[in-house]
């Protein structure tokens, strides 16, 4: 059976044992990095502070990109254009305002968990309600991109992707995930990401390689087609749109020059700023200047690989939707669905071998993106919780408690996961993009989150219990922005409009710094103690 569905979807026994080779080599990689005694909780999760900027840099990479970008970035240009690129614009701006204001508190505090800056500045039920709803959003977040790696593994272990389909390869991807991140700590997790990037650039690059050759014109008829694409269709060339609409801001589109300077601004914040996930691996470099640098440099690094991937999914466009430019080379079979388009060329189109490495870029993003998540969950319940609640005992026994809170957290990201199934189906034409999907979900936890470090690091105001109040006013906010519930209570006509998660993050953070500066600040004498 399984080697039925497997031949059906192209995978041959040379794309196989390019696979075989790949996981034997990063589960190899991974018992050699965890060879050694870890002595204590803080060693599993922060490494001692050993990690080199450019390795922590590939690793936030690594964790950033996720299978969302993987598969959904072709399908982001295939539909659309490059507008993609101009989020960026926001996420540079982030990035340098954690580097200069976010990242040195965390080490001047020398925290473990990015929260316990809270506990600091506010108290400790601040930095308990703070680490349950990173706890939260991260199990939405991860769980939404272990649902987006299951299609592509479903296409190659069943040639479809029906919901049983789907719900099988997200339990075989967890299993896989969950073994693989309780084997070495956190700097087993960095080390391996640097090996499961460049697999990720090569099989990315490979794809692009091959649908270049594949396409027989010269490159300036592609981009001819490109700039003049169907009647009325406008240039899928395009890289910055405004965002207005005759004088008005739209707010049903996501990826602006507007939405660049608000909301991709305020989430990109909330993301390398707030979230322990992407945060712990710059906690682990030796200073804060190193760990501010490799931020820095994990974005710069990024743009030319999101870039790739834009560039398939154009690619893709001349390969199926011109018959014009590809003429007796077009392909005899229709396209799929745009979700699953960069995959099934990869299956139907590239030769045997380079299917292999394609899909094993694929894996290692998202194992990579998998047990990155398990290990700041399990790290965060851990130094947030579970020492909060059993203090005093030794560190051994902290370290257990780690590894069996990554097992726990592993479950519940695949349940999450199989719960997506239901929630987005890839087939249905009207659910969202990929990665629009995935950015959003995003969202529950990290305007909350936001609001909250942004009042207790630049005013002083904030009570343990406002700060409450703030994550659940965020989560809520979010909630109500939904489309499916907006469209019910909005006023005023706005329920026609799809407003897009970029302005549902602007409305969510300031309902929450608004609610967090509501509770009077600590004393001097109070933070001091």
């Amino acid at each position: 059976m399984i080697h039925t569905t497997l031949a059906a979807s192209g995978f041959s026994w040379l794309d196989g044992a390019v696979l075989g080779v790949y996981l034997l080599i990063i589960a190899a990689a991974g018992v050699l990095l965890s060879r050694g005694k870890l002595k204590s909780a803080r060693e599993y999760f922060l490494g001692d502070r050993p990690m080199p900027v450019w390795a922590v840099a590939c690793s936030v990479v690594a964790t950033a990109l996720s299978a969302a970008t993987f598969v959904g970035g072709p399908q982001l240009s295939y539909d659309g254009d490059l507008a993609y690129l101009s989020a960026n614009i926001g996420t540079v701006l982030a990035v340098l305002l954690v580097a200069w204001l976010f990242v040195p508190a965390f080490y001047r505090h020398q925290v473990m968990t990015v929260y316990e800056l809270l506990e600091v500045k506010i108290g400790p039920r601040a930095k308990l309600a703070a680490s349950a709803m990173f706890m939260v959003g991260r199990v939405f977040a991860s769980g939404a991109r272990l649902y987006i790696a299951a299609i592509p593994a479903a296409l190659v272990m069943f040639d479809h992707v029906q919901t049983w389909h789907l719900v099988m390869a997200v339990i075989v991807l967890t299993i896989v995930g969950t073994l693989y991140t309780l084997m070495g700590g956190i700097k087993s997790v960095i080390w391996t990401d640097v090996m499961q990037l460049c697999v990720l650039v090569g099989a990315v690059t490979g794809a692009v390689i091959v649908l270049w050759w594949r396409i027989p014109v010269p490159t300036s008829e592609i981009l001819e087609a490109l700039r003049h694409p169907s009647p009325g269709e406008p240039s899928k060339l395009n890289v910055l749109d405004v965002g207005l609409a005759n004088g008005h801001i739209d707010f049903s589109q996501y990826f602006t020059l507007i939405t660049a300077l608000t909301g991709l601004l305020l989430f990109n914040l909330a993301a390398y700023g707030t979230d322990q996930d992407l945060a712990q691996r710059v906690l682990t470099c030796k200073s804060a200047a190193k760990g501010s640098l490799s931020t820095i440099t994990a974005i710069l690094v990024s743009l030319p690989i999101t870039l790739l991937f834009l560039v398939a999914g154009l690619l893709l466009y001349i390969f199926y939707k011109r018959p014009d430019v590809m003429g007796a080379m077009a392909p005899a079979y229709q396209p799929v669905e745009s979700p699953k388009i960069f995959v099934s060329f990869i299956l139907h189109e590239m030769p045997a071998g380079l299917r292999g490495l394609f899909l094993a870029g694929l894996f290692a993003v998202a194992l990579g993106s998998f047990n990155s998540a398990l290990n700041a969950m399990a790290s965060t319940f851990v130094g947030d919780f579970y020492r909060r609640f059993r203090p005093d005992k030794p560190e051994e026994h902290y370290l257990s408690a780690g590894r069996w809170a990554m097992a726990m957290w592993g479950v519940v990201l695949g349940a999450f996961a199989c719960f997506c199934v239901y929630w987005q189906k890839p087939d249905d034409p009207d659910s969202e993009k990929l990665i629009t999907f995935a950015l959003n979900v995003m969202n529950f936890a990290y305007s909350g989150l936001l609001g909250v470090f942004l009042t207790a690091m630049f005013t002083k105001r904030g009570s343990e219990a406002s700060v409450i109040a703030a994550l659940v006013t965020g989560f809520l906010v979010v909630l109500l922005m939904q489309h499916g519930i907006w469209k019910h209570w909005a006023p005023w006509g706005w329920g026609q409009v799809k407003v897009a998660f970029p302005w549902t993050m602007v409305a969510a953070t300031a309902a929450a710094t608004v609610v967090c500066c509501l509770g009077r600040g600590r004393t001097v004498e109070q933070v001091n103690s």
